[in-house]
């Protein structure tokens, strides 16, 4: 029993045990009762029931699961411990991968700009709400398509090459970082833009004064983001696409001459690149801050 006095001075004794829940071995429970727990918990224990039903019809053709482990082992081991050219020279493979660079760096700068003056007309707090709900569900629908089904539309009017990844990259980085910079202006204080325009300041006043100035270093992180999203979608591109590039070196190394070496290496090399303009990235935001 325990009593709680309220503000008035009126006290309310409370039947504790009543309240509390206890387990079979007499616990009190302490996790309380969650709908969306419970259905979290139904939905991973259908997951895991779904993924033992399929395991378990599987058509697996008589395959040696020993065996297959065995050369799957091996060819990591061959990947990853054994990399070498054996068909294209350092300074071709260094040329493809300025060309995935360029891919990536071109999709992601026009992206940006369009989606800078895209935003400023879908964010809340200095546009109007029907042109917000407009643009915001024609960007929603944009990102809802993968980057390879883009590229692969806009192949079919421009041809497998280059320009369709880069129209394709670009289409979705626009969709992609529009809702990005329109989300950082929405996050500005409202008093900064109040203020200007209780000033007189005009819209692109407000635009170059106050959002650009309070946006910049997040903007910033969004685009070096999509860029690095925009370089590994150019690598897939170049098989996927017939963008050229890296990516096109990867996948002749890897299905059509199965060269397991070369396409370590090549990976190799994609990973340093990435690991790179991560460092590049981080050098910009802390410089622009």
């Amino acid at each position: 029993m325990s009593e709680k006095v309220l503000h008035s001075g009126t006290t309310i004794s409370l039947d504790l045990e009543k309240i509390m829940e206890r387990t079979g071995k007499g616990k009190i429970k302490i996790k309380a009762k969650n709908k969306s727990r419970y259905a979290l918990q139904t939905l991973m224990v259908t997951l895991l029931g779904l993924m033992v039903v399929a395991f378990a019809t599987f058509d697996y053709q008589n395959i040696d699961f020993a065996e297959a482990v065995q050369a799957t082992l091996q060819n990591i081991q061959t990947v990853f411990l054994e990399p070498e050219l054996t068909r294209d020279t350092l300074t071709s493979v260094l040329f493809q991968l300025l060309v995935t660079f360029c891919l990536g760096i071109l999709s992601t700068i026009i992206g940006a700009f369009f989606a800078f003056f895209c935003s400023l007309l879908c964010a809340r707090n200095i546009a109007s709400s029907r042109m917000v709900n407009g643009i915001k569900s024609f960007i929603a629908v944009v990102r809802a398509v993968p980057t390879v089904l883009w590229v692969l539309i806009f192949a079919v009017s421009a041809g497998l090459g280059s320009v369709a990844a880069v129209v394709g990259l670009t289409f979705h980085s626009f969709a992609y970082l529009t809702k990005a910079y329109a989300e950082s202006i929405e996050e500005i204080e409202p008093g900064i833009i109040e203020a200007l325009k209780a000033n007189g300041a005009s819209y692109w006043q407000i635009v170059f004064q106050a959002i650009v100035p309070s946006t910049i270093t997040s903007m910033v992180a969004w685009t070096f983001m999509r860029f690095e999203i925009n370089f590994t979608n150019a690598v897939a591109m170049g098989a996927a696409a017939g963008a050229g590039g890296i990516g096109f070196n990867l996948f002749m190394a890897g299905s059509f001459y199965f060269d397991l070496q070369e396409m370590g290496m090549l990976t190799y090399i994609v990973v340093i690149a990435v690991v790179l303009l991560e460092m590049v990235s981080t050098r910009v935001k802390a410089y622009v801050k």
